[in-house]
């Protein structure tokens, strides 16, 4: 159901929203905030211990909405594709033990010399079909996340939700799923339609809000915009997304050194107010 009279139930904070704070402030924050949910990175949460990051959040009382991040598939040299390999399966067991049944997938760029984006494709699908079942016997669930087209060479040749749905639909339903991010989608005319099709198919693990801010920032990847300062209509895809029958999370995931340069309390208390304003 959607939120009603600025509900929170399905909001989730990614802990790279506020990257600033510890997990343990992570935790005591959304606690106080009233944000059931939070999405996790592989490398605080390795540093801290993935055991102790999974008792932390559970005696918190909060959920692991989504962990980031497995991928990087596209390795073309058999030593590249077997480490790939071995680190997904250890993200997937981080997962399974931090109690989230999502893992969020970046694909991989093109590899050095290559620009066969097909090619490249493939070799996610030749990944995703080692890999599916070894997640589902942990009761964790493959997500292809489409990242913007600026990103393809070098980061995730899946750029469209529709290519994220053409690999995941190879699969079970249960064992592959998509991302949608409107970070990453809010351009694209065909994006109600492929969110009509992964809500029809079950594919729709996991939604993740962040705006798009103009002029993107020296670098681009840490240039994604508080809910409200740049173009994106968070409703409209929310009431999209809610049109398909996904009760699921709603994430907020922002990377941003200007929000990451202020009080944690107050980026949380501005997210969630901007939550109940232009997403509910």
């Amino acid at each position: 159901m959607t939120g009603v009279n600025g509900d929170l139930t399905r909001l989730s904070l990614n802990q790279e929203t506020i990257k600033q704070w510890s997990l343990p402030e992570l935790a005591e924050g959304c606690v106080k905030a009233g944000v059931p949910g939070v999405g996790l990175w592989r490398a605080p949460v390795q540093e801290y211990g993935v055991e102790a990051a999974a008792r932390l959040i559970r005696d918190a009382g909060l959920t692991v909405t989504s962990l980031c991040r497995g991928g990087f598939f596209t390795a073309i040299d058999p030593a590249g594709r077997a480490a790939a390999l071995a680190d997904n399966r250890a993200a997937v067991d981080e997962a399974a033990t931090l109690g989230t049944d999502t893992l969020v997938l970046v694909s991989g760029g093109l590899p050095p010399g290559s620009r066969d984006l097909f090619a490249a494709r493939e070799r996610v699908a030749d990944a995703l079909a080692e890999l599916a079942p070894y997640a589902a016997d942990r009761g964790v669930r493959l997500a292809i996340e489409p990242l913007h087209p600026m990103y393809a060479s070098d980061r995730c040749v899946v750029s469209t939700l529709a290519q994220a749905l053409d690999l995941a639909e190879r699969f079970p339903a249960e064992q592959v799923g998509v991302v949608v991010d409107t970070y990453h989608l809010w351009w694209d005319d065909a994006v109600a339609t492929q969110i009509t099709r992964a809500g029809a198919g079950g594919r729709l693990a996991s939604f993740q809000l962040a705006d798009w801010i103009t002029p993107l920032p020296e670098g681009v990847l840490l240039g994604r915009g508080q809910l409200g300062d740049g173009a994106v209509d968070f409703r409209w895809f929310r009431e999209r997304v809610d049109a398909t029958g996904f009760t699921g999370p709603i994430e907020v995931e922002i990377f941003n050194p200007a929000l990451w340069a202020r009080n944690g309390a107050e980026v949380l208390a501005e997210v969630v107010d901007r939550y109940r304003t232009l997403v509910l």
